[in-house]
């Protein structure tokens, strides 16, 4: 072990050494992770929190009925769900709580990058598991601070994971990676050995690998937003096999006929196909190169995001009459060229579609924004103060939120009159270059009396890991409060109920989930 850095090489036994590492993470002999670590890990909870609660509140179908599904499994030894005191089997009370994190896809999310270690494959993920740590601290006792090392833990596991392996490049769907991370904090939390998580972690790379089917379509399904629910749920199940004695594949990276080594052959024998480097202490912890969501969209859309508002908020007039607005070209990178910009997704149907439509979400926020610039001097025309806002504030006041996905807004005819101007570009190599390490995006307007206007290239949209801007904590506040405002009276109270984590007893943890969500 390097300082800093836990190597586990690509001959050994690395569902193993995953194991002993997340056991020995969390009993504090790696050494402990910064405090900024803790800050931002807490940040990123507090979001899944708020996105949680606006889920339940606006009653979409997937959380609904996993939690139904949840109350139906009363266990006396078990954790409850959200917004209730009722104890359920903890695989279940995962699954629901993971799914009413995730259904908005308005949580925290990664791009696999890491050029310190040469491992950039750019794989996706999201913060989508921190119920499976608050479950195992439940269930052991332990405090709001081991709680926060679970999570910490965790997505250091899949965080890396997802610069090594490339499961897109495969058709399989990233969650996997944050269900390998799932079974081995979750075991390591309840006193597994390395041997059992080792089981744990090869039953569910074995037996529940999910494809990219859940995600192919021309409307998605409730399985795009409940697909890291179902892989928590059976990483959590595994592992309670597990430690009831199942054996399950060893040695899974290793596996031949296991996906890693079935579809990238390792370089020789008896190998996986990547070395695998785990953070111990210190700054360089996955969770820092993670970004947040400013509202519900599809991150890879932030950079498209982040040039129409500083257009916006360059040019007062741009929005005085949409008709004045030719054509809007936005050019970006694979592989947010062939999802986001996927030529089915130019009529979403269904809110899973719509907030994967890159015309959609541009479309909205246009509409958006020139619905709310009625000029101060009563004339009636719009678009008059859009200028005089910069654009974090653009950012803040059009803020994508569930109404942005309803019925009658997906059917708006201003929105669908802005989505038939917008074309898409793929920027060639010359952008794709440039992500993982950002979002590289351009958009450009062609205005009749303005001419064409470009916000130049975006890398590190608001949100962004790498954006320095100083305004993320105000727009998560204000983010907290537009999204757990749907589903609580009183918002200050709940933030507090979740905030400092780290210094919160264990009978706290029991309790935390034990708040009312109105419907």
């Amino acid at each position: 072990m390097e300082d800093g850095y836990l190597k586990l090489p690509r001959h050994t036994n690395q569902a193993r050494g995953i194991g002993q590492y997340a056991i020995d993470f969390l009993a504090g002999k790696l050494g402990q992770p910064a405090a900024a670590v803790m800050e931002r890990t807490e940040r990123f909870h507090l979001d899944s929190i708020a996105c949680a609660v606006a889920a339940l509140a606006t009653g979409c179908p997937a959380p609904r009925i996993l939690r139904d599904e949840a109350l139906g499994y009363p266990d006396s030894h078990g954790v409850p769900v959200f917004g209730s005191r009722e104890l359920v089997s903890p695989e279940k009370a995962v699954l629901a709580n993971c799914s009413a994190v995730r259904e908005l896809d308005a949580n925290g999310t990664n791009f696999g990058y890491n050029p310190r270690t040469g491992y950039t494959r750019g794989e996706f993920g999201h913060n989508d598991f921190y119920p499976v740590a608050i479950a195992a601290s439940q269930l052991s006792g332990a405090s709001g601070k081991q709680a926060l090392l679970g999570m910490i833990c965790l997505d250091e596991i899949r965080g890396r994971l997802a610069e090594c392996f490339g499961l897109k490049d495969h058709k399989i769907d990233h969650v996997l990676h944050g269900a390998i991370a799932s079974a081995a904090v979750y075991g390591a939390m309840l006193g597994a050995t390395a041997e059992q998580i080792e089981s744990s972690i090869g039953l569910t790379v074995a037996h529940y690998v999910p494809f990219r089917a859940i995600r192919h379509g021309e409307q998605l399904s409730d399985s795009k937003g409940a697909s890291a629910a179902i892989s928590a749920e059976v990483a959590v199940q595994s592992m309670r096999r597990a430690m009831r004695g199942f054996v399950g594949p060893a040695d899974i990276f290793r596996n031949p006929q296991a996906i890693f080594c079935l579809f990238e052959k390792p370089p020789e024998r008896n190998c996986s196909p990547f070395d695998l480097e785990l953070a111990t202490s210190g700054n360089d912890i996955a969770v820092m190169g993670m970004h947040f969501k400013l509202g519900l969209y599809e991150h890879q859309s932030a950079g498209a995001i982040g040039g129409l508002f500083d257009l916006l908020a360059a040019h007062p007039n741009l929005l005085t009459n949409p008709d004045d607005i030719e054509r809007i070209r936005i050019t970006i990178y694979e592989p947010a060229f062939s999802i986001i910009g996927d030529p089915h997704k130019r009529d979403p149907r269904t809110r899973q579609s719509a907030d994967h439509s890159m015309v959609y979400i541009v479309g909205t926020l246009l509409r958006k924004c020139q619905e709310s610039g009625v000029s101060s001097q009563g004339s009636g025309d719009r678009g008059q103060k859009t200028g005089n806002r910069k654009a974090v504030e653009l950012w803040r006041d059009l803020m994508l939120v569930p109404a942005d996905y309803d019925v009658a807004a997906l059917a708006n005819p201003l929105t669908r009159t802005f989505m038939d101007k917008i074309e898409f570009v793929h920027g060639g190599a010359e952008y794709d270059a440039k992500y993982p390490d950002g979002i590289p995006t351009t958009v450009e307007i062609d205005h009749r009396s303005l001419g064409r206007l470009s916000s130049g290239l975006v890398m590190y949209p608001e949100g962004h890991a790498r954006n320095a801007s100083g305004n993320l904590p105000a727009l998560l506040a204000h983010k907290f409060h537009a999204l757990a405002g749907l589903g609580v009276r009183d918002v200050e109270a709940l933030l507090v109920r979740f905030t400092g984590l780290a210094n919160k007893p264990a009978a706290d943890l029991l309790s935390l989930y034990d708040f009312q969500i109105a419907r």
